[in-house]
């Protein structure tokens, strides 16, 4: 018997890139270097005099051939393409530090002359830009300090322009707040990927579980206990992480006392290990949210399975997923739903400039319920929400070949721009 596929997409595929370049359209690098040293580059688009750019990143994946770029070429922006200072992984990423990227970005790009600039949040790039305008529109002095791992790292130093309009795109409510209902609660033992707690095992036949192609369906009762126990694991998982920091934190306050340099040799190596130790946290099982499997949660046209895979009760083993290998303050500033600052709904209040959500209707990852949240709690005066058939790579759905998808979703996005900023 050979084992079952279980991913959803074929191996090797590039779901997010365009094939065939703009034309007439040099793409030229842009090196980065922010305001704490860290450096990142990006690709710029542009074809002749554009008078408004579109900047379009993400935490780690790669956007500098995004789809959307061909069709923001052809409307007249210009597109800078921006890779962080972390490509490819997260994990060693921090929220607070990917917040001087772009503003380095953000100062780059406006001194080439654009008279408008506008962020397209794609996917995790909308919890990043929110993060990022509602930090640029806060007065100096009253931005943050730290990171949510508590490390200084002080935003009012640093110059932030904030942008003049927003677009959320197939985006979630942060990486921390998806965490919360991805999370396995039913492990017992973090050093342990198999250990196990079967009245909170969603994969179990007897909470509702149905192996596939067969549909589950869970009980209120359980998936009340279920999220409040994934709540729980999180926290679990924080004060983990939170212990880390300060057991080397504990160990550099004794390096920096003035007689340190009086010990012992072996003493002193005994505490610069334990001060400079390097650790990673190993986050067992983050494919398990039962939406996947029971889609009378948060109905939408999506199909069975997670965006990982068609049978999330065997990727949910696997070495594959989100937050899988990360340092500590990674996991505090990133995926912790309740340590990671980087929530579109507590940054929403403070962006209020023409702001478009959309949605793709048959994401696996991203329901519409994100996106219709989005939009009622956006304080912005000018704001649209559009609803396109597809998946979350805006592929056609299988149910719906001819219809929706990348081509229907950029008709929307070129249009509200041109109807807003100057092309």
């Amino acid at each position: 018997m050979s084992l079952p596929r279980i991913g959803r997409y074929g191996a090797g595929r590039d779901l997010l890139s365009f094939e065939t370049p703009p034309e007439g359209v040099v793409p030229e690098i842009v090196s980065v270097v922010a305001q704490d040293g860290g450096k990142s580059k990006g690709v710029l688009y542009r074809r002749r005099s554009e008078r408004t750019l579109v900047c379009i990143l993400h935490p780690r994946g790669d956007m500098t051939r995004h789809y959307a770029i061909p069709a923001l070429v052809e409307g007249g922006y210009a597109v800078f393409a921006q890779e962080s200072r972390w490509p490819g992984n997260d994990v060693a990423a921090s929220h607070e530090l990917l917040l001087a990227d772009v503003a380095a970005m953000m100062v780059s790009m406006r001194s080439r002359g654009f008279e408008k600039v506008v962020l397209l949040g794609y996917s995790g790039g909308g919890s990043i830009f929110s993060f990022y305008q509602s930090q640029a529109v806060t007065p100096i002095g009253q931005r943050l300090a730290d990171t949510a791992a508590g490390d200084p790292f002080d935003l009012n130093g640093f110059n932030m322009p904030p942008a003049d309009g927003i677009m959320f795109i197939a985006s979630h409510l942060g990486a921390g707040k998806t965490m919360l209902s991805e999370i396995d609660p039913s492990v017992t033992d973090e050093s342990d990927p198999l250990s196990l707690d079967p009245e909170l095992d969603m994969y179990n036949p007897r909470n509702g579980f149905k192996e596939p192609p067969a549909l589950s369906s869970y009980s209120r009762e359980f998936l009340a206990r279920y999220r409040e126990a994934q709540s729980a694991r999180v926290a679990r998982i924080d004060a983990i992480a939170r212990g880390y920091i300060e057991e080397q934190r504990y160990f550099q306050e004794i390096a920096r006392q003035p007689d340190f340099e009086k010990l012992p040799a072996e003493r002193r190596a005994f505490v610069l290990r334990r001060a400079l130790l390097g650790r990673f946290m190993n986050v067992y099982r983050t494919d398990a949210n039962p939406a996947v499997t029971d889609l009378s949660i948060d109905p939408s046209k999506r199909t069975y399975g997670s965006i990982m895979s068609v049978r999330p009760d065997l990727s949910n083993y696997t070495e594959a997923g989100f937050a899988k290998n990360l340092t500590p303050r990674a996991w505090l500033s990133l995926w912790s739903g309740h340590a990671s600052r980087a929530s579109v709904l507590d940054n929403l209040p403070r962006v209020d400039v023409p702001t478009l959500v959309m949605d793709y209707t048959g994401d696996s990852a991203i329901h519409p319920l994100n996106a219709e949240t989005i939009y009622a709690q956006s304080p912005a005066a000018d704001k649209e929400i559009a609803h396109v058939d597809g998946d979350h790579f805006g592929l056609p759905l299988p149910s719906a070949p001819d219809q929706g998808g990348r081509e229907a979703a950029l008709r929307i996005v070129v249009t509200w721009l041109q109807k807003r900023f100057p092309s």
